[in-house]
């Protein structure tokens, strides 16, 4: 594959706003992986086949196939559920679909025209711990993983915030103090606590128009995108996080970059011992009573992708989401401290998030690689790339979990949909 096969194929999947709008997308039933025949037959059709080392894999529509069978195309390492007895919900159904709301840009709508706007692949909604409502697409099914992006962020920075409860880690140290291998990188001179909250100065860009971008050596150097045969950078995520620059001051701005996460996810290992994989499995997901393991991607060297690796099933997502709204509480135990999800409900400093210019976001901020909106309900998410998301209203009580593949991978994509359906739905869920 051609770096300018692959730039193109990440170029289509971060298309302006403007394309999502266009007949030349196709819309989430025109693109449904099952109608389109996507890997099916044995073996499937040369044309139907998704690929990891053409990139196919991350090619809309084929996307809709692979976030919901990552394990099948990429390496991965598993974050076990334990032994415990599955934690089942109860179910109290309520019909959603026609919840009307206006999007951000005057639109009409309602909840079931949002889903399929915003190429869902399933949603599952909960109202005081019960499952009110639940619905799947395309490939989404409840048995079957899905790829979670950058929601996997957040369970490094529950991870990290959980770990400095318990005294292990010091989030005003250096990060050197746990990795003094980035000594003379960007992140020799910056805290623990700017990394969490993303405010670490770092020449990394996110742009994927830009073919330049880090973003692309990042890709490469984790396996997460196929490297031509002439490729010869780093094949690590830590052979790449140690070549980063220093750019701008620490402590000033939020800017979301995805490098942050992963050198979170390194101090997260030096600091426990353990592997991401299973400090996740020891402090959450074998507490939870969850369905199903879940599994990280990895990269050349077995290492966990804390950026945007995770896949987990719905229901887990959404039991994971409903104990961070029970202050850390689920299954009859505190999974973890519930001073962790005080301080990430506290939020960051609006101001430092300001400086992003998120205009969907606005009055946001971040703390902890959580999303905090600051609005009267409290409301706090994890967001992932092409529509992944928690979203977590302690007002209302109710907890929402949506995995997508949506053709654009900015969330500016979908939030004037989803954020006001999102909220829409609580409200309705209160009266």
């Amino acid at each position: 594959m051609t770096r300018s096969t692959m730039l193109a194929l990440l170029l289509l999947a971060a298309a302006p706003l403007s394309q999502a709008q266009s007949p030349a997308l196709p819309d989430a039933g025109a693109s449904d992986a099952q109608k389109l025949g996507w890997m099916q037959g044995f073996p499937p059709a040369a044309d139907k086949t998704v690929r990891f080392d053409n990139g196919s894999f991350y090619s809309f529509p084929r996307l809709r196939w692979s976030f919901n069978h990552y394990r099948e195309i990429v390496p991965t390492k598993t974050v076990s559920r334990g032994d415990g007895k599955v934690q089942a919900f109860a179910s109290a159904p309520r019909d959603l679909d026609g919840v009307q709301f206006t999007t951000m840009d005057g639109r009409a709508m309602n909840f079931a025209e949002a889903l399929q706007n915003t190429y869902a692949d399933g949603v599952v909604v909960l109202h005081r711990g019960r499952i009110v409502y639940e619905k799947y697409f395309s490939e989404g099914r409840a048995e079957r993983p899905h790829l979670a992006m950058s929601v996997t962020k957040s369970f490094v920075g529950t991870l990290a915030a959980t770990l400095a409860v318990q005294g292990k880690l010091d989030p005003a140290a250096p990060i050197t103090q746990y990795i003094p291998e980035l000594k003379d990188s960007a992140y020799g001179d910056a805290t623990v606590r700017q990394l969490m909250d993303m405010t670490v100065g770092v020449q990394y860009s996110e742009n994927y128009a830009d073919p330049k971008a880090e973003v692309f050596d990042y890709a490469r150097a984790g396996g997460m995108l196929p490297a031509a045969p002439t490729y010869a950078g780093p094949r690590s995520f830590y052979d790449f996080l140690v070549t980063l620059k220093k750019e701008g001051e620490h402590g000033q701005a939020f800017a979301y970059k995805t490098a942050n996460a992963e050198v979170l996810a390194w101090v997260v290992k030096r600091a426990s011992g353990k592997s991401l994989a299973d400090l996740m499995s020891e402090q959450i997901w074998s507490k939870l009573g969850v369905e199903q393991d879940a599994y990280f991607q990895i990269d050349r060297i077995g290492s966990e992708s804390g950026g945007g690796g995770l896949n987990t099933t719905l229901r887990d997502l959404a039991r994971f989401g409903e104990m961070m709204r029970n202050d850390g509480r689920a299954n009859g135990q505190q999974v973890i401290p519930a001073a962790v999800v005080q301080d990430i409900r506290k939020g960051g400093d609006p101001a430092h998030f300001a400086k992003a210019g998120m205009s969907t976001l606005a009055g946001f901020s971040y703390r902890n690689m959580w999303w905090v909106s600051g609005n009267a309900h409290g409301m706090f998410m994890a967001r992932g790339i092409h529509g992944q998301t928690i979203y977590i209203d302690p007002k209302a009580e109710v907890v929402i979990v949506r995995y997508a593949s949506h053709p654009i991978a900015g969330n500016a994509a979908n939030d004037p949909v989803t954020l006001p359906a999102f909220a829409a739905v609580a409200n309705s869920l209160m009266k």
